[in-house]
């Protein structure tokens, strides 16, 4: 094969899309702050929530039965599982969110991505030969960046939602002071990462009470964190940016050898952006911008793929046609992607469908292109420690948000008095440039880490909207979420219900390293052996994610909501 294919298709679409301007967002200048689409008006009358955990679902229902919308039910379910799933998602991390909101017919997205500090130096993440240093990446005060989820959720409730913090924070705030009985995967997490959590006095008070990890039945209580929802139920966002809590996050981060400063936690802002808008065999698939890469590559593929009827292909060279789209995307994922208030990105470009005319041209009908035009990096299972959770609301309001803390029980550091384990997101940028993170991705200038900035993130949270039926999509999984997600879309086009999607086997290609992660089953014997006699190298692995949507059947005006079958604690209802 020819390889400089690649390049010359580069050089095609620079040529068509030149002279496009960006605004700060990194949209293009025409586009609006929120875009409209093609849903129908109408309302569902009823409502469906799918998220990880069972007491998290019912927070949100609890919210709508006291008049609140799908944003009030979101601060619900988000600030719930701060509570009962800390191992993926909470008070000390972010989270990005793609909204439609009916009245108006708007789809927005918030952006409350973690930033670094302002004192970040790279040199605190290397070895002293220059290799990446994964502790000081992954555990400890230095591998957190300043939390976005509170500022996410004010702004969620203020702009969008119809009840005060108070009453949507109250099911956390209940839960975290009474207590619950942790589920299996919990208690798991917490064993786990046992020797991390005793090296911080904080951690190993909040998740080791007496020196062990809870066990099964029994009731685990966190009053610090209840009293953190409480600050910022009664002051909103200031309960935790200033004040008492802002002092203890950087009294103990600092005392544990962290950077942050007072100022640090004073200028976070979540922030609206425009989302990303593609469409796809009549469907408008809304879903998440830069600084998260999901949208971006979800969209490049879908655009390549627009150009193969996948319905009458056979199996092996349908899913031969999406991984070599795959592989296209994570490509111009690794080389491009950032910050949009830090970097310039050739958005136009990679969202070109003449850019992905070019790129298919590049894709051989019966063979695997290698990935050896990419420096490779060593081979990383692709991790599963965010959330995601999906609403839809009887006004037919929808929200995706997929949160996180990003390695499994983020940094492992909780900050004496508050209740918060911070994120470990830090990892995320492009700490030492083209090594790979934890979850094996590669990185450029583009994600290297500046003060204030925030880092790349795959959580792609997604709204499908159609004249028929719509959905809400999203997963965990690391650099696997932007794939899940894909997969997801694909067979919601197919006409599949939210239980068949959830339940769906999955496969995920990320360029480097160049295999093909699959779930057992999710090929038979002929389409693996074909896709291995077309070059294809298959990896079996067994995480993959904890998939959670809600569909709406406008023709019958049904909602249906399921939660990933993978775990057992996950809820899916509508009521």
């Amino acid at each position: 094969m020819n390889f400089s294919l690649h390049g010359r298709a580069l050089l095609l679409a620079l040529l068509l899309t030149s002279g496009a301007a960006f605004a700060a967002d990194g949209a293009p200048e025409t586009t609006p702050a929120a875009t409209t689409s093609a849903q129908p008006v109408q309302r569902p009358g009823h409502a469906g929530i799918a998220s990880a955990n069972f007491l998290a679902t019912n927070a949100g229902f609890e919210v709508l039965a006291k008049g609140g919308n799908a944003f009030d039910a979101a601060v619900a379910v988000a600030s719930t599982l701060s509570v009962v799933e800390p191992e993926s998602s909470g008070i000390g991390g972010g989270f990005m969110a793609t909204l439609h909101i009916a009245k108006g017919n708007r789809n927005v997205f918030i952006d409350a991505r973690e930033t670094a500090p302002m004192a970040v130096n790279p040199q605190d993440y290397l070895n002293p030969d220059g290799t990446p240093n994964r502790d000081t990446a992954l555990k400890g005060p230095l591998s957190a960046g300043i939390p976005g989820e509170p500022a996410g959720l004010a702004l969620l409730a203020k702009r969008y939602g119809r009840l005060p913090l108070s009453v949507s924070l109250a099911p956390a705030i209940r839960i975290a002071r009474d207590g619950f009985k942790p589920d299996p995967r919990l208690l798991a997490s917490i064993k786990g990462e046992q020797k991390d959590l005793e090296r911080w006095p904080a951690s190993a008070a909040k998740f080791l009470p007496g020196g062990q990890p809870p066990v099964a039945g029994e009731v685990w209580r966190d009053p610090d964190q209840a009293r953190t929802w409480e600050l910022i139920a009664a002051k909103g966002d200031a309960g935790f940016y200033h004040g008492e809590v802002a002092q203890k996050l950087v009294d103990a981060v600092r005392a544990a050898g962290g950077n942050w400063t007072l100022q640090d936690l004073a200028n976070y802002r979540a922030k609206e952006r425009t989302p990303i808008t593609v469409d796809y065999q009549g469907y408008r698939i809304v879903t998440a911008p830069p600084p998260s890469s999901g949208g971006v590559a979800i969209a490049e593929i879908l655009n390549i793929l627009r150009g193969y009827d996948l319905a009458k292909m056979d199996p092996a060279h349908r899913v031969h046609i999406i991984v070599e789209a795959m592989r296209r995307a994570f490509r111009d994922h690794n080389d491009y992607l950032g910050d949009p208030d830090f970097v310039k990105m050739p958005l136009d470009m990679l969202l070109s469908p003449f850019y992905a005319d070019g790129l298919r041209q590049s894709i051989l009908p019966d063979q695997a292109t290698p990935s050896s035009m990419l420096p490779h990096g060593p081979a990383h299972d692709p991790g599963m420690h965010t959330t995601h959770f999906s609403i839809i609301d009887k006004d037919g309001n929808m929200v995706g948000i997929t949160s996180t803390v990003n390695y499994i029980l983020g940094s492992t550091f909780v900050a004496k008095g508050t209740g918060v384990l911070l994120n470990d997101e830090m990892d995320d940028f492009a700490l030492v440039p083209n090594k790979p993170n934890v979850y094996g991705l590669l990185g450029s200038k583009a994600n290297a880490p500046v003060g204030g900035k925030r880092m790349l993130s795959s959580m792609s949270p997604s709204i499908v909207i159609g004249k028929d039926r719509s959905a809400v999509i999203g997963s965990p999984g690391g650099s696997t979420i932007i794939t899940q997600v894909l997969e997801g879309i694909l067979h919601f086009v197919d006409g599949q219900s939210a239980r068949q999607i959830v339940a769906d086997k999955r496969y995920h290609h990320q360029f480097l390293p160049d295999q093909v992660y699959v779930e057992d089953g999710v090929f038979d014997a002929a389409t693996s052996d074909a896709l291995r006699k077309m070059g294809y190298t298959l990896k079996p692995r067994e995480a993959w994610g904890f998939m959670n949507v809600v569909t709406w059947d406008h023709r019958t005006n049904t909602l249906d909501a399921a939660s990933d079958p993978r775990r057992p604690s996950g809820l899916g209802k509508v009521e």
